[in-house]
């Protein structure tokens, strides 16, 4: 992909900060150019952009004024191949924070993975797939040459540090009942309670616990594990600790088909994954749900709004000169305008977002071609896919 020039982005935009402000395409969402001090509130419009939901606003305000580089903590389980809102999303997200004047610790939840069950509960499977998913942010652009990210295996940090561990995550289960502890287990894709594990009961006492072991300032996490961080800052209450972790939750990615409130890599119709091809790509997004002129529950726009303006800034649907020739938006709200209007036609919006997204995804796909070491990653983690 071609290198463009970076540009000022003002602050009531800064939400949009896109590829095109970093010095290459492959930082996606950081600000890299000509170094330019951000005042306080660009860095607090800045990552209060990656969230859906803030808790709370003004404690975030009060952060960045008062310290230079705050912990934020993010963090995945190990669990098969990455789909697009694993991967881009998460590189726009880190990079927004570095840019933000962050630093960033990725949690890499392998005993978490084992306690769920994820690849049958080998932890070396689970290891493998966790080498697969730092090789997968490098090669989409996760700005991982900034210093300023620090990737933690979690069976190993715990293991070196269990005197500081335990006795939290003891504490944590202490001061809360078990209904409390159980409104949290849908962060691990669980509703049924019967069919929970005492082991699944642990993980949030687990997931609340490292949060403190990680002395983190803001958890940058998803919509659907809001609760347990909650569960966090209901904890400080408990312990009179007077900063309580901020909470900065991103929007989840729906599914491609109809209903499909998030995307799910166990069922192919509803993902797109990050080294798919590029015919799989085109067919996956031809066969998308996109009704014309319906904005809310729209997989297609809101793929649009959440990974490709981020990304490029500005999207252009592709049409005939017949059609009324290529439009070009730089604002989301005037693209989900036009589209309400009729303006722009599904059989124009799809397309167009998947050579989007294929631009983006191009990098990864030849990165896991050439490179033999990533190549049988990818090998072995599509294998543990088949057999486990």
């Amino acid at each position: 992909m071609a290198t463009e020039a970076p540009e000022q982005v003002p602050a009531d935009e800064i939400e949009s900060m896109s590829i095109a402000d970093s010095q290459s395409q492959d930082q996606p969402g950081s600000s890299s150019g000509p170094s330019v001090p951000m005042s306080l509130d660009e860095r607090y419009d800045l990552l209060r952009s990656i969230a859906e939901e803030c808790i709370q606003e003004e404690e975030l305000k009060n952060l960045l004024d008062k310290k230079a580089e705050p912990i934020c903590y993010d963090g995945f389980e190990p669990s098969g191949r990455m789909h697009i809102a694993q991967g881009v999303l998460k590189a726009i997200n880190v990079n927004k924070m570095i840019a933000g004047g962050c630093r960033v610790k990725i949690w890499i939840a392998d005993w978490f993975a084992q306690l769920n069950n994820k690849m049958g509960g080998d932890l070396k499977k689970i290891e493998t797939v966790g080498k697969y998913f730092i090789e997968i942010w490098r090669s989409v652009g996760m700005n991982l040459d900034s210093g300023k990210v620090e990737f933690l295996w979690s069976s190993k940090e715990i293991n070196a540090r269990s005197h500081e561990y335990w006795p939290r995550v003891m504490d944590i289960a202490r001061k809360n009942k078990l209904p409390r502890i159980i409104r949290c287990s849908q962060i691990m894709g669980r509703t049924d309670q019967e069919e929970l594990t005492a082991a699944q009961i642990f993980y949030p006492c687990m997931q609340c616990a490292d949060i403190f072991f990680l002395e983190a300032d803001i958890c940058q996490l998803g919509m659907d594990q809001r609760k347990v961080n909650v569960l966090a800052r209901e904890y400080c209450d408990d312990i009179k600790k007077k900063n309580k972790p901020i909470i900065l939750s991103h929007h989840m990615l729906p599914g491609l088909q109809q209903g499909q409130e998030k995307m799910s890599k166990s069922d192919l119709s509803s993902s797109i994954f990050m080294e798919d091809e590029e015919a799989e790509v085109n067919t996956k997004i031809k066969k998308a749900y996109c009704p014309p002129e319906k904005v809310e529950g729209n997989p297609c726009l809101e793929y649009v709004q959440y990974l490709i303006f981020p990304w490029f800034h500005e999207f252009t649907v592709e049409r005939s000169e017949k059609n009324g020739g290529d439009r070009t938006f730089t604002k989301f709200e005037k693209l989900s305008a036009a589209y309400a209007k009729g303006e722009v036609h599904p059989g124009d919006l799809k397309p167009s977002l998947a050579k989007a997204l294929n631009r983006i995804l191009e990098p990864v796909r030849s990165h896991f071609k050439n490179d033999k070491a990533a190549k049988q990653l990818l090998q072995s983690v599509k294998n543990y896919r088949v057999t486990r």
